[in-house]
């Protein structure tokens, strides 16, 4: 009779089990306010415009707020059951130490330029950690410093900088609304690439709350995690509150220009010429390249554009590319001088940067989304012209993809490809592959992911191989996704080596000892080392 009941009782007990769902939520939102109150000593009240659950009338708002691809911006896409609109250190403490006692994914977004949706999407129940409001910028021009919050923009960096001194810049993207938490921490790099090198090249402290919500400095978290986050994706190991940044020296009169030709103008000889020319010439000029199918006079052509910013007057830049890049054809008429800060604007796509005001890169241009997939190469060697024209056929062939080339060498070759996570700084250029489209609906993205597949396939013999390397900022999960189980190191290693080369192990290393549960976990986070417990 004891054996029956007691199997009557193991039955009853896998029944429930396997009969068990997530909490309703409603239970996981006032269990989580509940702590979050307890963590921070606030009333609930005070959390109204905080603590967002689905049902709150700011939800939405937030969170569609800082989506930058509008592919996860429909009514399919999965949301997070609560957004935790932090204004405040302990909120993200708290907001850590809380979705971690439910067992709950955290995303931590800061600017939400993230090509794949990262930072907000996930398919498994979770939370958004929103550190838009963590923006403040501290200017300090005797040491030639900055503080700058996660959820500052590159825009407002550049803004407060300009504010303070117009003798100093800090080399970062060229889009204005990119938050500098997720830039910074994936390397970061703008057009004083070859002066300057990486954004995190100038990163000399950082405050984090780790996986027990604790906020350590510098000092505190130690120099392998300071590494880590560098270059490795902060999201990994923690959440990014603050970077120190040190400032560049920027000239007064800066060069930029921009020279088109299509294929009919010698775009072909121009092209290939430039992979000899902009990653060894002068490290103050950045000559970034275009590539674009056309239609010109009824005819399919591809489009080239050399864009540039020389930090120096006009007439040296003439002369030095007139010798080095006959070419270009560059003119006097294609150059415009300019302040360092008014080639920010002029890069962000405002051709009267010369008369417009500092002040429109403080717009962060919410709820701003558009339809796109980005992949991206690295190439060490020059394609041939044969190669040229080969890609140039494809581009028109597929149609809608958009190459852009950005020339290392300068400063990046000098620096010790270990110095940091970010592992390709001996490369001669990298391409992003940039597909945009208007039309909503499954039918054309399908259709427009699979054209940037194929083209990134016909890219293949032109680029690195074994691994094929890719930028962590350029977001791509047709690499790989981690998955749970037995194979997760084995999966994760094959992306992981993609994006950091030889500094993935000691990016696992590092991971496995800050974050052993891998508590902060996404799509294409670090893992932990094989045989460690880790969180489903």
């Amino acid at each position: 009779m004891k054996i029956f009941c007691l199997i009557l009782f193991l039955i009853s007990s896998f029944i429930s089990t396997s009969l068990a769902v997530e909490p309703p939520p409603e239970t996981i939102y006032q269990n989580f306010l509940q702590c979050f109150t307890n963590q921070t000593k606030a009333p609930p009240n005070s959390l109204a415009d905080v603590v967002l659950p689905k049902t709150a009338a700011a939800f939405t708002p937030v969170l569609r707020a800082y989506i930058r691809n509008a592919r996860f911006n429909t009514t399919a896409t999965p949301k997070p059951a609560i957004v935790i609109a932090a204004r405040s250190e302990s909120h993200v403490q708290a907001a850590v130490i809380c979705t971690k006692s439910l067992n709950i994914q955290l995303k931590t977004r800061s600017g939400g330029h993230d090509y794949e949706g990262v930072s907000y999407v996930s398919h498994v129940p979770f939370f958004v950690l929103d550190m838009s409001n963590l923006r403040n910028i501290t200017v300090d021009p005797a040491t030639e410093s900055a503080w700058v919050g996660a959820g500052a923009t590159l825009g407002e960096v550049y803004y407060r900088i300009w504010e303070k001194t117009k003798s100093h810049g800090f080399p970062a993207g060229v889009c204005p609304t990119v938050g500098a938490g997720g830039h910074i921490s994936g390397g970061g790099y703008g057009n004083m690439i070859r002066k300057y090198g990486l954004s995190v090249d100038y990163v000399t402290d950082a405050k984090i709350v780790d996986v027990n919500g604790q906020v350590l400095d510098r000092k505190g978290m130690g120099e392998d995690l300071f590494w880590a986050i560098n270059g490795g994706g902060g999201a990994s190991f923690g959440v990014i509150l603050a970077f120190k940044i040190k400032l560049v020296p920027v000239p007064p009169t800066v060069t930029v220009f921009r020279v088109e030709k299509n294929l009919d103008e010698n775009a072909t000889e121009m092209v290939h010429k430039w992979q000899f020319v902009a990653p060894k010439t002068d490290p103050g000029l950045f000559m970034r390249l275009l590539l674009q199918p056309v239609t010109r006079n009824k005819m399919q052509t591809v489009r080239a554009s050399v864009v540039a910013l020389f930090l120096g007057d006009q007439n040296t830049v003439m002369s030095m590319l007139t010798k080095e890049f006959p070419e270009l054809g560059l003119k006097k008429e294609n150059c415009t001088e300019m302040t360092w800060i008014q080639s920010v604007m002029w890069w962000a796509n405002n051709d009267n940067a010369t008369q417009i005001k500092p002040e429109i890169l403080l717009d962060r241009n919410p709820d701003m989304a558009t339809f796109g997939k980005r992949k991206s190469d690295f190439v060490e060697k020059e394609i041939t012209k044969d190669g040229l024209d080969f890609l140039f056929k494809k581009m028109i062939e597929v149609g809608k993809i958009g190459l852009v080339f950005n020339p290392y060498g300068g400063i990046m070759s000098t620096v010790a490809t270990t110095k940091t996570p970010f592992p390709h700084r001996k490369k001669l250029y990298k391409i992003q592959h940039s597909m945009n489209w208007k039309d909503p609906g499954t039918e054309a993205e399908t259709s427009f992911l699979q054209k940037a597949k194929s083209f990134y396939s016909y890219m293949a013999p032109f680029v690195t191989k074994n691994p094929r390397h890719t930028y962590i900022n350029y977001r791509d999960l047709d690499i790989g996704v981690n998955t749970p189980g037995p194979n997760s190191y084995r999966v994760a290693e094959v992306f992981g080596r993609m994006y950091f080369g030889e500094n993935f192990d000691r990016l696992v290393k590092v991971k496995t000892a800050v974050d052993p549960q891998n508590f902060f976990r996404d799509e294409q986070s670090i893992p932990t080392l094989p045989g460690k417990p880790a969180r489903r």
